[in-house]
């Protein structure tokens, strides 16, 4: 056998199949029953994997959550808003009601009207619709019952403040 030197390397065995990584195999010189170190660092990686993966699923729950909060913050603040502005609405829509002899103070409150719904449709208000409708509790507050055999039961014949809703939320029940 050739005398090794001091300052050469000691060969090291290299798997022949370079696409899987040789699985080293335990060692002998471990005493029976002892833990093997190998599974320890499994056992390790596998609760750390498990540990990521609850931080990720709760981190995305989170980034959810905090998203539908947004967001119903916002259109809590534009129902405010609205509910604030709805008067102006109604004076405007009992002045259209009026007599008016002048044309062109009609004309400019039209205006007015028709500039205030559409910005109330780009915010994504809608009037809740009444006269001829059933009556629905969910969208109409009803101050009077009239008995009328023309139209059928349960039928809003009469509005007397206009109800607005932004997408399924009420903003201002209907008065019927």
């Amino acid at each position: 056998m050739p005398k090794k030197n001091e300052n050469e390397t000691p060969e090291i065995e290299v798997a022949q199949d370079f696409g899987e990584a040789a699985e080293p195999e335990p060692r002998q010189d471990s005493a029976p029953g002892a833990p093997d170190p190998l599974e320890e660092l499994r056992a390790e990686l596998a609760s750390e994997k498990d540990r990521y993966l609850r931080l990720a699923a709760e981190f995305d729950n989170y980034r959810k959550r905090t998203l539908k909060e947004r967001e119903s913050l916002y259109k809590d603040a534009v129902c405010e808003t609205i509910s604030k502005v709805l008067p102006v609405y109604d004076n405007l829509a009992r002045a259209l009601a009026a007599p008016c002899s002048d044309e062109a103070f009609y004309k400019g409150v039209e205006m007015t009207m028709a500039q205030f719904t559409q910005v109330l449709e780009k915010l994504g208000v809608s009037k809740i619709p009444s006269v001829g409708e059933k009556f629905n509790p969910d969208l109409h507050d009803a101050v009077m019952h009239v008995q009328d055999d023309s139209v059928g039961e349960s039928v809003v014949v009469e509005e007397f403040q206009a109800g607005f809703a932004m997408g399924d939320r009420v903003i201002r029940y209907a008065t019927v």
